[in-house]
């Protein structure tokens, strides 16, 4: 069994954290830094124990935190990659980006170019934040202007510091109720020609999506027109949510907005009665009863009872389909039931249903068994 995230920091992470700090400033007293950071760190999760390791180094870095921050630059390794594929080793900075969030609010520049430079090794998405809420129009100005650095890591920062809903992180809640300025950013970066960059102004349309939907599907829409590839990525990934809940805006954005002419024959669902650990197989058909081609984004939704007996829905692409005049299309997928983190399965009447261009058609029930 791996090891729980957590344990990312660990005595050994510590330790190097100490090494680092004193090759930057003589007179950082490692030792006592260490004994700091590990009293109480077991008791801890991944993230409390990056902010109780930055606690720590306030006690033993250098002040005012303008001397702080330049030790803190000082330590730092190389430079990440221009990908994203990096592995772990980057969350080693998580409690140097917590400090600088939490001491540097008083000291905009300084803090500012520590996470220029922290976010080229880890990401500066978390700390950013608190530069947002306390200082919104210089950090926007800043975040526009860095949204042209040659770093990718440094642009990515600029969307992924300011999703309104970013995992593990407070909301941004005056972006959440007036999305304009994350628009006007986003802007800035729809044609960045990195996928690792694509992928977070997509992440945050996303967000901004659950938030106001006719605000992304319009944006997108907007942005479609003639627009390359890379853009027209950032769209397909941008309005996932929104498809799935069949939003007629982002279907519509998508060239899937009409309501489809079909009918659906020969499903079958096997087997009936599927054991936890098994998997359902489906197949059905698409016959379509349009005078004329039709294009048709086709997902199935599975209905899964939970816990309490209750269901809830999870819809699964498929696949996407221009279908002629009287034209057919067979189509078959499976479901797993096998176990897995943190998705649980429960016994139960489930139900399937295949969705064209957001419009749900029934497929059938099945019996989930232990």
């Amino acid at each position: 069994m791996s090891n729980p995230l957590k344990d990312l920091f660990d005595e050994r992470a510590v330790r190097s954290i100490a090494r680092d700090l004193r090759a930057a400033h003589p007179g950082f007293d490692e030792r006592a830094f260490a004994r700091g950071c590990l009293a109480g760190l077991a008791d801890l999760g991944l993230t409390g124990r990056a902010a109780h390791i930055a606690d720590v180094m306030h006690h033993h870095l250098p002040q005012p935190f303008p001397r702080a921050a330049r030790v803190i630059v000082a330590s730092l390794g190389p430079e990440l990659p221009r990908s994203d594929a990096f592995g772990l080793e980057p969350l080693r900075y998580m409690p140097h980006v917590f400090y600088v969030a939490k001491r540097g609010l008083d000291h905009f520049e300084d803090a500012m170019t520590a996470q220029y430079e922290l976010t080229k090794r880890f990401s500066a998405e978390f700390s950013i934040r608190s530069f947002l809420t306390r200082h919104p129009d210089a950090t926007a100005r800043r975040l526009r202007a860095w949204a042209a650095d040659p770093n990718v890591h440094v642009r990515r920062l600029v969307s992924e510091g300011t999703r309104p809903r970013l995992p593990w992180a407070p909301r941004l809640r005056a972006f959440q109720r007036d999305p304009g300025p994350v628009i006007d950013l986003l802007e800035l970066l729809k044609d960045d020609p990195e996928r690792y960059v694509q992928r977070s102004v997509a992440n945050n349309i996303n967000d901004i999506s659950k938030d106001h939907p006719a605000i992304a599907a319009s944006l997108c829409r907007r942005w479609l027109d003639d627009a390359p590839p890379g853009r027209r990525w950032i769209v397909r990934h941008a309005l996932r949510s929104l498809v799935k809940k069949g939003d007629r805006g982002a279907l519509d954005a998508l060239g899937f907005g009409e309501e489809p002419s079909v009918e659906i024959a020969a499903a079958s669902l096997s087997p009936r009665s599927v054991k936890l650990g098994g998997a359902l197989r489906f197949s059905f058909e698409i016959a379509s009863t349009a005078p004329r081609g039709q294009e048709l984004l086709v997902d199935c939704a599975v209905h899964f009872v939970k816990a309490n007996g209750a269901t809830r829905k999870k819809v699964f692409k498929l696949r996407k389909l221009a279908l002629p005049p009287a034209g057919r299309a067979e189509i078959s997928g499976k479901v797993s039931f096998e176990e897995m983190t943190p998705r649980r399965h429960y016994p139960g009447l489930h139900r399937i249903d295949v969705l064209i261009n957001g419009v749900a058609h029934p497929l059938g029930q099945f019996e989930v068994i232990r």
